[in-house]
């Protein structure tokens, strides 16, 4: 029997590049594409007419820019702004080494040569010492609508500049954090999403800005201002609205007295019902022709859709997908024939789709460059195992397949921990943990109580002080393993970034005979220091979910990894960007500190140029090998 020749290193896998499209040009014959093929998302275009032939190699794209820092962008929906200009127009948003404080900008989308930093481009909307949030332009290209927190450096405003003169004024304000949700077709309304003080709540405002006075700053009680799905004696998900083309009602994704999120339809008096349930949280877009409402909704973590027609409901039919992954980014060409999607699933790195709604045909536009055989790559088991109360968790497993990586005793596991909480591990591609696999490890990645896509419930059953529950949760998945005779639970790590980085430094804390190693990226390490110091802007938020300062500081502080840092025996690697402005390089300076000082193997990496994670290439080449070199030393394969 012939050797299978090794897996390469994880360098060709951090490589692997992936391409999303991202916004329709207004006449639908060029199309917008996220890739980074340069090390990070950058703009990229690719021209529909005349037809290429497809799908395009990611390096054929148009590159647009090329900036040190991630950048997004999306046509004006008007077309070219002045008569001189050479191409349709862009907005973009970037910031500056992660710091989120996104400035706006314009530009053509067809430069001489690729743009290479703000400079390169026309100021918008700018202020470097504030956060800048669009949130919608209206349909004849005037009006741009977008949040800022320039007002008092914490509060969320919504303002709305108007394109033609420069002039800009604030429209809604309440001291919260709010932002806009798009302007309807006529430009009559703009809705407005409000945080509350509730965990997993928003009110969604809509704004009669005929109604609403030049000097005017409307909160919630003006008279301008009616509140889609009020549901004041319950926390609850409202999204914006996707209007039918007269104005005359929209769509919205809402779970208000529902257990999941579910679609509604409503008209602008504030009228509501509910109307689509698939029974996983959704969502759903109406194209601009009003020809095809169309419904996405989660199903375990997998990508489902449907056409339907938006006046009757009737079912236009389901949405083709390449396979049981994740679709995202759906967007309809202006005429609505068109419908562009992401896609990616633990066999597919990620690369840009469309749908003819007129032939049905599904098309790839673009290949990224992949030097890893596909054929090794591993898809993902969902699983659901007990916890301590008999709530069944589900968890996506990936085995190590035949071949090199094919054991007789079972295989050390890496338990990967999604952050948020209010996310959810999908089945997408993940190098990271393709490569594990490839080298003989299982990757293990749970959806711990607390986690989105399983409905309301489930979402708050870690908030304040349920919050251990979910730490147990880590516990039975531990139990879980040991019945596994393929998965050899006294080799197994805990493995996350933010909240799930702080979630492996709870495991480590309370469960010390479980688990073997941990790697933590920017996870927080005392909740108490974490809420004292983060961004002024995020706390309020975040005291939402973990507890606030005034009313819950002991409560903060027993439920930090901190406290019980002297249980912590296991090797720990961590990582964390030097601007992170929502868990401060401090969380993890002290921790490192402390299990230092107490003979404990903790290991720091910090990158000075990224924020709330490794968004460059670069870096991810540094750290991520010395990441696996950690697991193999400590776990062995």
């Amino acid at each position: 029997m012939s050797a299978h020749p090794a897996p390469p290193d994880i360098r060709a896998y951090l490589e692997i590049r992936t391409s999303s499209p991202s916004s329709w040009s207004p006449d639908g014959r060029k199309l917008l594409v996220s890739s980074d093929l340069s090390g990070t998302s950058q703009v990229h275009r690719l021209d529909l007419d005349p037809q290429p032939s497809l799908p395009v190699p990611a390096t054929q794209l148009i590159p647009l820019t090329r900036f040190e820092e991630p950048i997004g962008a999306g046509y004006l929906p008007s077309g070219r702004q002045a008569a001189d200009a050479s191409g349709d127009v862009l907005l973009l948003a970037t910031d500056v080494g992660g710091n989120e404080r996104y400035q706006l900008f314009t530009t053509p989308d067809e430069p001489a040569a690729p743009l290479t930093g703000p400079d390169d481009l026309e100021p918008l909307v700018q202020d470097p010492d504030h956060i800048h949030r669009p949130g919608g332009v209206s349909r004849d290209g005037r009006f741009l609508a977008y949040a800022t927190n320039r007002g008092d450096g914490v509060a969320f405003d919504t303002w709305v500049r108007d394109l033609a003169t420069g002039e800009e004024r604030c429209v809604f304000a309440t001291g919260g954090w709010t932002g806009p949700g798009g302007f309807s077709p006529d430009a009559r309304y703009l809705a407005v999403s409000e945080l509350t003080t509730r965990a997993g709540d928003n009110q969604v405002h809509l704004i009669d800005l005929h109604a609403l006075h030049d000097a005017e700053v409307a909160d919630a009680t003006h008279p301008a201002v009616t509140e889609l799905c009020p549901h004041p004696e319950e926390a609850g998900t409202v999204g914006t609205p996707s209007w039918l083309p007269d104005s005359s009602a929209f769509y919205l994704a809402t779970d208000v007295g529902r257990a999941f999120v579910g679609i509604a339809r409503g008209t602008p008096d504030g009228a509501w019902e509910h109307v689509i349930e698939p029974g996983w949280d959704a969502g759903a877009v109406v194209d601009w022709t009003g020809s095809h409402l169309l419904v996405v909704w989660n199903a375990d973590g997998i990508t489902r859709a449907e056409l339907r027609d938006p006046r009757t409901l009737e079912p236009q039919g389901p949405l083709p997908l390449p396979g049981d992954g994740v679709g995202s980014g759906f967007r309809f060409s202006k005429d609505g024939r068109w419908l562009s999607f992401g896609y990616s699933s633990p066999l597919v790195p990620g690369d840009a789709w469309r749908y003819d709604t007129v032939t049905g045909a599904l098309e790839r536009l673009t290949i990224s460059p992949c030097e890893v055989d596909p054929a090794t790559f591993v898809d993902a088991e969902l699983v659901r195992f007990p916890s301590f109360d008999g709530l069944e968790v589900p968890a996506f497993v990936l085995r190590p397949g035949d071949g090199a990586s094919a054991a007789e005793e079972p295989a050390p596991v890496v338990v990967m921990i999604h952050g948020g909480p209010e996310s959810q591990y999908r089945p997408s591609f993940s190098p990271l943990a393709q490569y594990l696999v490839a080298h003989g490890f299982a990757v293990v990645a749970p959806n711990v109580r607390g986690s989105t896509g399983y409905g309301r419930d489930y979402q708050h059953l870690d908030d304040v002080e349920r919050r251990l529950d979910s730490v147990h949760d880590l516990a039975a998945l531990h139990d879980w393993l040991a019945s596994q005779p393929d998965l050899d639970e006294d080799s197994a790590a805990l493995y996350g970034g933010s909240y799930g980085g702080y979630m492996v430094l709870m495991g480590l804390a309370h469960q010390p005979d479980r688990w073997a190693a941990g790697v933590d990226i920017v996870g927080m390490s005392d909740l108490v220091t974490f809420l004292e110091n983060t961004s002024e802007w995020r706390r309020a938020f975040r005291e939402r979910e973990y507890g606030s300062l005034a009313q819950d500081r002991e409560l903060l502080r027993e439920l930090s990894p901190i406290t019980h840092v002297e249980r912590m025996q296991a090797p720990l690697c961590i990582i964390h960007g030097a601007n992170d402005p929502r868990v401060p390089l401090s969380e993890a300076e002290q921790i490192h500190e402390v299990l230092t000082e107490r003979g404990v193997r903790c290991e720091l990496l910090v990158y000075h140029d990224e924020g709330h994670g490794l968004s460059k290439l670069t870096n991810r080449i540094d750290a991520y090998p010395r990441v696996t070199a950690f697991l193999q030393e400590v776990l062995g394969t």
